[in-house]
Parts: structure tokens; C-alpha cells; sequence
């Protein structure tokens, strides 16, 4: 039996009409599909393809150039918040602080700080 022999003894598929068509709304879902498929692989791949960014290291020493109201400004930023100590002189309420005054306030708050 050759090739053409066994393939035209094959009896044709039965399918009924409505398997053998794809409809619209089978498009539609087959299409939502897919971008739902995209967009989980994408937020799979998305922590992997990330740029990691190491942040600089501040200390206090490189903020003592600084005037004293960008000083209290960059602490707050760098605690977080400011001590207690600090918070009227941040504001004007009270007149600044001396710089070992600051550094007091900061290492009482933090001490890792350096």
C-alpha cells in the first residue's frame, strides 16, 4: 500500500459545523486569552528584568557642610522623622541648633549613624 493508497482510504473528519468555524466570540476569547497569558508571563519576568538601584550610603559627616535648616531638612529625610529636640528648630520656632547639638539629637535616635 502506497502512500496515496492509505490516504485516500481515510474517511473524511465528522466534525460538526460548528467545531469546524471559529466564531467571533471564540476569536475574542482565544485573543483575551492570549493578552491574559502576556501579561502574567510579563509580571513573571518583570522582577527578574528590574534594575536594581544600590542606594547611596548617607552619614552625618557628610552633612555637617550643609546650613542647618537643609541639615534638619536631609536628617528627616534620612530618619525618617525628626527627634523630638529638633522639630522647633526645623520649623523657626526656636533659633538652630549648634552642630553637636544636632549630632546629640541624631545619635540618640539612631546610633548606627555616624
Amino acid at each position: 500500500m502506497t502512500h496515496d493508497e492509505l490516504l485516500a482510504r481515510l474517511l473524511p473528519p465528522r466534525l460538526p459545523a460548528e467545531m469546524a468555524i471559529v466564531s467571533l466570540s471564540e476569536m475574542l476569547a482565544l485573543v483575551a486569552f492570549g493578552m491574559l497569558l502576556g501579561l502574567v508571563a510579563g509580571l513573571l519576568i518583570l522582577p527578574l528584568t528590574r534594575r536594581r538601584s544600590s542606594p547611596k550610603r548617607v552619614w552625618l559627616s557628610d552633612l555637617r557642610a550643609l546650613p542647618v535648616p537643609e541639615r534638619l531638612l536631609a536628617l528627616a529625610r534620612l530618619l525618617g522623622r525628626l527627634p523630638p529636640s529638633l522639630r522647633a528648630a526645623a520649623y523657626g520656632a526656636e533659633p538652630p541648633p549648634s552642630d553637636q547639638m544636632i549630632e546629640r539629637a541624631v545619635r540618640r535616635a539612631r546610633p548606627w549613624y555616624r
